[in-house]
């Protein structure tokens, strides 16, 4: 039953928030001992309180008929709710590195999380089919990769959550999750292609970095399940690890763009909720490549093996330091936000 009257209105991509600092808690973490063994579950719990606060109000708002029916019709913003269900997914893992007592509750967050993501399925293809057939036109960006994160967030929370799935079933799960990263990357290349006159600082979106971010999780996926061949997922790494170059540079660019037009706090220190998106790729990428590193069953070239153990050297602590980066920029808004409050009030 959907609800009418008034509700606190919440930005719907706010599940991007438990997903970056969640994968932070179930990859990277583990290259400061400091974070991962004496402050571990107390950053856990706080992720929880954040989770409840966090989704009480997406839910309350999800229920709202002047809310759900504009925004699961609309060919783009619909697919956010894939952070919800990655979000979810995220903590739940989290849950088993930290607190692996409440087993109970996390397989009963994981059944409610496989529902949502039916729900999200169904949806993915009908914005789909509008985005090929019915808007062709429209600025298409990287949330629209949201699909892919949603559909390989729960192959891996089925398989860590409850037992390994049958591979030929973990492989339809994560072929489906490819199928929807292509058609995104179809939609966000011809909506580049086809528009004159755009430029990188203003319609260049942060959740463009999705586009090796989605390959990242699809790599976690892989490996987490033990499917496709060692070779395929040393090409596999190699790929997205071009991406993530060219993209981050492609955002290096952008930054200084939009600082020589609009200011260094405008142009780079504004927060907005999608720039959550980057410090899960980030993430998201270490955690791949961490048990990529780590399971036995992918022997990769030894250039390789050394390349990633230096690699992620460095790349822990660009994650940590984003984070934490990106966790001072949402304290800054919502203390500005706070001010201005009270001198509307005053």
């Amino acid at each position: 039953m959907l609800l009418k009257g008034s509700y606190k209105k919440v930005e719907p991509a706010n599940g991007a928030i438990i997903m970056a600092n969640g994968i932070f808690l179930i990859g990277a973490v583990e290259a400061f001992p400091l974070l991962d063994i004496q402050l571990g579950k107390y950053l856990t719990f706080i992720l929880l309180i954040a989770w409840i606060i966090i989704y009480k109000d997406l839910s309350v708002q999800f229920f709202h008929r002047d809310f759900l029916i504009p925004f699961i019709h609309h060919p783009v913003n619909s697919f956010v709710i894939g952070t919800w269900i990655a979000g979810v997914s995220v903590l739940c893992n989290v849950f088993l590195r930290y607190f692996p007592g409440i087993y109970l509750m996390t397989e009963a967050m994981a059944i409610f999380n496989t529902f949502l993501f039916l729900f999200f399925l169904a949806n993915c293809f009908y914005n789909f089919k509008q985005l090929f057939f019915d808007h062709k036109d429209y600025p298409v960006h990287g949330a629209v990769l949201l699909s892919t994160v949603g559909t390989q967030s729960i192959i891996i929370l089925l398989n860590n959550v409850f037992f390994p799935f049958p591979v030929y079933f973990s492989e339809g799960i994560i072929i489906l999750g490819l199928i929807f990263y292509l058609s995104g990357i179809t939609l966000i290349g011809n909506r580049y292609l086809r528009t004159k006159n755009w430029n990188l600082a203003d319609d260049w979106a942060n959740t463009n970095c999705i586009i090796h971010g989605a390959l990242s999780i699809t790599g976690l996926a892989i490996v987490t399940t033990n499917t496709f061949t060692p070779f395929f997922v040393s090409v596999f790494w190699g790929v997205v690890f071009v991406l993530l170059v060219g993209v981050e540079i492609v955002e290096v660019i952008r930054s200084v763009k939009r600082i020589k037009r609009y200011g260094l706090d405008k142009g780079l220190f504004t927060y907005q909720v999608t720039q959550w998106s980057r410090n899960f790729t980030f993430g998201m990428f270490y955690t791949f490549t961490w048990v990529m590193h780590l399971n036995p069953f992918y022997t990769i070239p030894d250039s390789l093996y050394k390349f990633q153990e230096v690699f992620m050297n460095y790349w822990a602590w660009v994650v940590l330091l984003a984070l934490v980066g990106q966790i001072t920029l949402y304290i800054k808004s919502r203390l500005t936000e706070g001010r201005k409050h009270e001198h509307a009030i005053q």
